[in-house]
């Protein structure tokens, strides 16, 4: 089963809510403008569908998607895009570019999700990525970065794994060091019949504090932040895919974020 699997797919079933995601970036847009947004610029956009989400049934928004890798942008043509209309096709614009790299055209909503950003392990590369979304921000714009935190993200060789329809989705942190805060994390995917999609995706980033990001964010320009912190789920204890702004927030072993970094 493992050789006949598409991991693309099977991400996109276990990892991602595109429809989720767009209606929550526009209501961190709204909480910042109150108004709506139109365009959203969808940085390591992967296969991006959020961005065929943000434009599907609603005629007035258009899309950007950035990615520095042909595979996944090919596979989103074929998959996601292909699902489209035609008119709403016309209204996402992809760029195969170093994020830090776009000079345009500016978007209300900038967007880099499932702590992509993590891939800037200094102040001076992330700085110059948030310097260089702030210019291509217009001027009522938004940056929404998520990120995970907490004691149990700094754990080494743990497995965390979730049931999907038909296959098993296994989060590995492989490997992280306290002094740089550097760390090694893969995706496999296990099926019933005993195969494994083994390190279908790796990651190599720095794992970053929320203060640090606020920090980082009002060097480059941005004149407030904004913390959404996710709500626990009362029975089962984990997260509930719910977020709130916060100010403060108690202890997690575990916990998810966005942070908005508002022009």
């Amino acid at each position: 089963m493992a050789s006949k699997a598409d991991k693309y797919d099977l991400y996109l079933q276990s990892v991602q809510e595109p429809d989720h995601d767009a209606w929550f970036l526009n209501r961190a847009y709204k909480d910042a403008y109150g108004r709506s947004a139109q365009t959203l610029r969808e940085d390591f956009c992967g296969t991006f569908a959020v961005c065929c989400s943000w434009v599907r049934g609603r005629p007035k928004r258009s899309a950007i998607g950035v990615d520095i890798d042909t595979a996944p942008l090919d596979w989103g043509r074929r998959n996601n895009l292909a699902k489209l209309s035609s008119k709403e096709q016309a209204r996402i614009t992809l760029q195969q570019n170093d994020v830090r790299s776009v000079t345009g055209p500016k978007a209300d909503i900038v967007a880099a999700q499932n702590f992509s950003f993590c891939i800037f392990k200094t102040r001076d590369a992330l700085r110059t990525y948030f310097t260089s979304v702030y210019r291509n921000l217009k001027a009522e714009g938004v940056l929404l970065l998520d990120m995970m935190g907490g004691p149990e993200s700094y754990e080494e060789d743990t497995e965390d794994i979730h049931k999907q329809d038909g296959f098993k989705y296994v989060w590995e942190q492989h490997r992280f060091d306290p002094i740089t805060h550097h760390c090694t994390c893969f995706i496999h995917f296990r099926f019933k019949d005993g195969s494994e999609m083994k390190r279908a995706f790796r990651y190599d980033w720095r794992l970053w504090t929320i203060p640090e990001l606020r920090e980082l964010l009002s060097e480059a320009g941005f004149r407030e932040t904004q913390v959404y912190w996710e709500d626990t789920d009362s029975e089962t204890g984990e997260g509930n895919d719910v977020f709130r702004r916060r100010d403060h927030a108690e202890s997690d072993p575990a916990w998810i974020a966005y942070i908005a970094g508002v022009k």
